[in-house]
């Protein structure tokens, strides 16, 4: 069943008993009479989209045709929709338009002198971030959507190609997560929609830059430490609907600038990165994807969905990869076992839906999945006084590197706080995570707060957290992680076990092998200061593209401007120099080994 049900989708929905994060909104533009300016010339005037007032506007006869994206716009259906409202229109409203009228006239004179010969006004729909959803309905078997489109006739084509290969297939032939239903989640309710669809009308024709962060509907989802980090002047990013610290704000009213180019938060950033590298940081996850999954046969089931190994000793945690059953990489997971039918699994915060409708398809009636993103938040304590500041804390619990080594999980305690810590580091740092209930978060985050004024504990971001990942090579699911690559592609062979019984994706996973790469993974290093490399972005060799950029930033212990991208695999050796397209200008790169910082990972194992 696909719902394409255009501005009645939830009323389609609600028969599944599913709310889609779909809205609608009004739409109005005018046609005028005949021009005389127009029938004087002998060509067609070019269409025009003005992102400074607000409207666009093009030929239609001998008339012109304007649409204009006003402020004081107003949302459809909101409070349901006539039956009989069929083939037909909003009542028209001019008025709320006379600010971009004015404007119009004023760059377009002779249309002060047209007359109006029809105004149109009709529901257009809109979701959360402005693109469609196109795909699976999350939770629904058998259930798919196109729904969402605010141009449906131009974009029908495409649209409809993607659809019926996921319907038939299970998959696109290009990663579609940026159309699939399940990026967004159950905050997403209609009300939530209905803000950032305003926001988004609103900026119709204005460029979403790199970092913004809009303000609609924010605070969807925190945890009990929002206040306390607001206070401290956190600069706030949403991840899965989650409040993420992104940095701290070096005063209260620091603003960070809107650009493709560095601005004054890579010194902020830097900052909090040399902090934690000499002393200790800490760091709220908030958001983060966990299931606890157990029962009978569930170390069978997880060992069929990973291409490695399972974690075999209860506390041990492993880095694993899911395939699709064309042999491409679907998902990345932090994989712990907690006891012989017990594990938590815990992957990127905007895959709690894509991962679970993944696992519950083939998962066994005796094992049971329980979502825990919403009960617990994730405490990282990094740096090298990281172990001495818990140790500090816990008078009866061995935090040393022979009690609880890298890769290790167990339960400790914080004060009179119990929590599950893991020694696991993304920073490349010596760190832990502390998995904590929300209930208690206040409680073991003041206790770590007091007892860091010994260590000059610091706090740091999702920022600095993107710098040093990127130096340790660790890769991004969704940008460098995609299923139009398979993990050979991706440099991850030693996370795949090709001797161990049959897992999803291993057929076609032999048979790409034995094909060979069509991309490779690269690490490079940039010869540009004054910008980092974007996503999407090419790679050239000898004036030929060979690649394309998935992730980039700003390596602040190395000094080193830093990105990954797919390349052609006769452009992948390390040493290799090829050349960057960013800002619309060739900068100088070289492939090198992807690991920048202790790439013997000396520090984290201590």
């Amino acid at each position: 069943m696909v719902n394409a049900t255009g501005y009645r989708v939830n009323e389609v929905g609600n028969m599944l008993g599913v709310s889609h994060p779909v809205t609608s909104m009004e739409h109005m533009y005018f046609l005028t009479d005949t021009m005389p300016e127009l029938e004087a010339l002998d060509f067609r005037v070019p269409i025009i989209r003005d992102p400074g007032d607000d409207f666009y506007s093009r030929q239609e006869k001998m008339g012109l045709l304007v649409g204009v994206y006003e402020q004081g716009c107003h949302s459809f259906g909101m409070d349901g929709i006539d039956p009989d409202f069929t083939q037909a229109l909003c009542p028209s409203d001019l008025d709320r338009c006379l600010d971009n009228m004015e404007r119009i006239f004023e760059r377009m004179p002779a249309l002060a002198e047209a007359g109006i010969h029809t105004i149109i006004n009709g529901p257009i729909t809109y979701t959360i971030d402005g693109a469609p959803l196109i795909g699976p309905i999350p939770g629904v078997e058998n259930a798919y959507c196109a729904i969402g489109l605010r141009a449906g006739i131009g974009e029908a084509g495409g649209h409809g190609k993607l659809l019926a290969q996921i319907i038939v297939h299970g998959e696109c032939e290009w990663d579609a997560w940026f159309l699939d239903p399940r990026r967004f989640t159950r905050y997403a309710n209609t009300e939530h929609t209905c803000l950032k669809a305003i926001e988004d009308y609103q900026n119709e024709f204005h460029y979403h830059m790199p970092h913004e962060q809009r303000p609609a509907a924010r605070q969807a989802r925190t945890t009990p430490l929002y206040p306390v980090f607001e206070r401290m002047n956190a600069a706030w990013g949403v991840v899965n609907g989650w409040e993420r610290v992104l940095f701290f704000k070096p005063e209260s009213d620091f603003v960070d600038e809107q650009s493709y180019r560095f601005t004054p938060t890579k010194a902020v950033v830097a900052r909090e990165v040399e902090h934690l590298q000499q002393h200790v940081g800490l760091m709220e996850v908030s958001g983060f994807n966990r299931y606890e999954i157990s029962g009978a046969g569930v170390t069978e089931f997880l060992d069929h969905m990973i291409c490695g190994r399972l974690p075999r000793e209860i506390g041990k945690l492993g880095l694993c990869y899911l395939l699709t059953e064309k042999g491409n990489i679907l998902s990345e997971a932090t994989l712990v076992k907690l006891a012989e039918d017990r594990y938590w699994w815990g992957s990127a915060a905007a895959a709690e839906w894509h991962d679970r409708d993944w696992l519950k398809r083939f998962m066994p009636d005796s094992v049971t999945l329980v979502e825990m993103a919403a009960t617990h938040t994730i405490l990282v304590v990094a740096g090298p006084q990281a172990r001495a500041l818990l140790q500090s804390l816990s008078p009866r619990c061995d935090w040393s590197a022979q009690a609880l080594p890298w890769l290790r999980a167990q339960q400790m305690f914080i004060g009179h706080a119990g929590v599950t810590a893991m020694a696991l580091s993304f920073s490349g740092e010596p760190a832990y995570e502390l998995h904590v209930p929300n209930e208690q978060l206040y409680l073991v985050w003041q206790l770590i707060s007091e007892a860091g004024r010994d260590f000059e504990l610091g706090y740091f971001g999702l920022y600095a957290t993107e710098s040093m990942r990127l130096e340790k090579g660790y890769l991004h699911w969704k940008a460098d992680l995609i299923y139009e690559h398979n993990p050979f592609e991706a440099r991850l062979e030693r996370f795949v076990k090709l001797d161990k019984d049959d897992f999803i994706g291993k057929t076609a996973l032999l048979e790409q092998i034995e094909r060979g790469p069509r991309k490779l993974l690269v690490s490079m290093t940039v010869d540009c200061d004054i910008a980092c490399a974007h996503s999407g972005d090419p790679v050239f060799a000898d004036e030929r593209q060979v690649g394309t950029v998935t992730s980039a930033g700003y390596g602040h212990r190395v000094q080193k401007n830093i990105a990954y991208a797919y390349v052609d695999p006769e452009t992948a050796a390390v040493g290799t120099r090829l050349e960057l397209g960013i800002l619309g200008e060739r900068y100088a790169a070289e492939v090198v080994e992807p690991i920048l910082y202790d790439p013997e990972n000396l520090l984290m194992r201590a």
